[in-house]
């Protein structure tokens, strides 16, 4: 069984990524909190994921390639709208590598950081650039962007 054990971190505003990323789109053709069946065109590659219940910082995680032509047409017919646009940046750090996403859209201005380990507790070195963690935040579930994008946010 596969599991993801991940954590998720707001960026400093002072943080600034070393060149253009990889740019992200996905879409969710389920985005309820049990499961969610992700479509995501990563740069040239394309995925499909299902995903369980997060529980702590761990859950189920299936991830498959598809073709690039099918994950155009789900994320055309069969995902919820609006689907997420993002520019992912790798950053290692002590040893660990950081995906550092930096949302466009609907949801620009909003920056995360995230870590996947190997078990809950895990010691780790934060960067300096992390800031607060927002793992257990429903609101930074990329699934919960599409329903409720960070412009629409209070103080977002």
């Amino acid at each position: 069984m596969a599991h993801e054990i991940e954590r998720k971190f707001r960026v400093a505003p002072n943080w600034r990524p070393e060149g253009e990323g990889v740019r992200l789109e996905q879409g969710y053709i389920s985005s309820v909190p049990e499961r969610t069946v992700r479509v995501r065109i990563e740069g040239a590659a394309a995925r499909i994921t299902i995903k369980g219940l997060t529980t702590g910082v761990t859950r189920l995680e299936y991830e498959y390639a598809i073709p690039f032509e099918d994950a155009a047409a789900m994320l055309r017919d069969l995902c919820e709208k609006p689907h997420i646009a993002k520019r992912r940046h790798v950053v290692m750090y002590d040893g660990n590598k950081w995906e550092v996403d930096v949302f466009e859209g609907d949801n620009a201005g909003l920056v995360i950081a995230e870590i996947e380990l190997a078990s809950e507790d895990e010691p780790f070195a934060r960067p300096p650039w992390v800031a607060a963690e927002v793992s257990d935040d429903p609101r930074y579930y990329n699934s919960s962007l599409v329903r409720t994008p960070y412009k629409s946010w209070p103080s977002g």
